[in-house]
């Protein structure tokens, strides 16, 4: 019901554009502009749904949360990588003025778990502990919906995150600009594959209980998919351009995807929220692996 009413009221308001336009004998350039501004006045909620839902970014008062602008955020999640991805690169490019690389490179991750809330990180963690310690999905599930910290998900996170200090500082002594690049990029495709999951894998908790329910109802459509893959694009010519053997590091995170998707499938028949968490976390590391591997 929203979602047709925000539809009818775009149209209406594009129509009534024209119309005005062609009465007062106004510019084409005119028109383009009130159809900018519709778009934007549309888009800016999905938009704002994503920075509400993905990171600690406060929003606009204005905002009007709603199930079909939440689901529609989606789309912008590849976009959230790049904010990600530009805050450490600003953090170390900023640091670097002063510390060593290796402090740069701890106060860039710091920066961007405190930009998602860690957000991403809760989700492995709890994948972790959940697949860790459970033996069949109902254990499973009930371990991931635990808030207590199990051993597991100690030892994954420490994991995780000295991994990816250390790519990350042996990259940029290699070299700055690979580093920016790499991390640009590194955010960037991994929440893209998060996002793919959602449409290739069902949704296996409680949908009145879940954090993520809005996401679950539609699939984006083809724009939608075309506009999320625009946001990677820019920064992933650009890697290619100064490291050509980058690319490789494509191919590896498709084939991480793809096992993640079959182990989450195969042990509780589909994924959840703390699952999407996971799979960002490991194409993120996947990928400033494979890039290091190939210099």
């Amino acid at each position: 019901m929203l979602r047709s009413y925000q539809q009818t009221q775009h149209s209406n308001e594009l129509f009534s554009c024209n119309l005005f336009a062609q009465g007062r004998g106004q510019s084409q350039q005119w028109i383009y502009c009130r159809v900018i501004t519709a778009l934007w006045n549309r888009e800016k909620h999905y938009l704002w749904a994503a920075l509400m839902f993905y990171t600690r970014v406060p929003v606009p008062a204005s905002y009007e949360h709603s199930d079909h602008n939440f689901n529609q955020s989606r789309k912008y999640f590849p976009l959230i990588g790049v904010m990600a991805g530009a805050l450490a690169v600003l953090v170390i490019l900023l640091a670097h003025q002063l510390l060593p690389l290796s402090v740069c490179i701890g106060l860039s991750m710091v920066s961007t778990i405190l930009f998602t809330g860690a957000f991403h990180e809760d989700g492995f963690a709890d994948c972790c502990d959940g697949f860790g310690g459970g033996w069949d999905k109902t254990q499973v599930l009930t371990i991931m919906k635990d808030s207590r910290v199990g051993a597991y998900a100690t030892i994954g996170m420490i994991m995780m995150l000295g991994l990816k200090y250390v790519s990350l500082f042996e990259t940029g002594l290699l070299s700055i600009t690979l580093l920016v690049l790499v991390l640009l990029n590194g955010h960037t495709l991994s929440r893209l594959g998060a996002s793919l999951a959602i449409e290739q894998l069902d949704y296996v908790q409680d949908i009145d209980k879940s954090k993520i329910k809005p996401i679950n109802i539609a699939s984006l459509s083809p724009v939608d998919w075309l506009v999320s893959g625009l946001f990677a694009l820019p920064a992933l010519v650009l890697l290619v351009i100064v490291q050509p053997s980058a690319i490789f590091a494509l191919p590896a995170m498709a084939v991480s995807y793809w096992l993640m998707c079959r182990y989450f499938s195969k042990r509780i028949g589909g994924y959840t929220g703390d699952c999407l968490g996971a799979m960002q976390q490991v194409l993120e590391l996947i990928f400033y692996l494979v890039v290091l591997m190939a210099v």
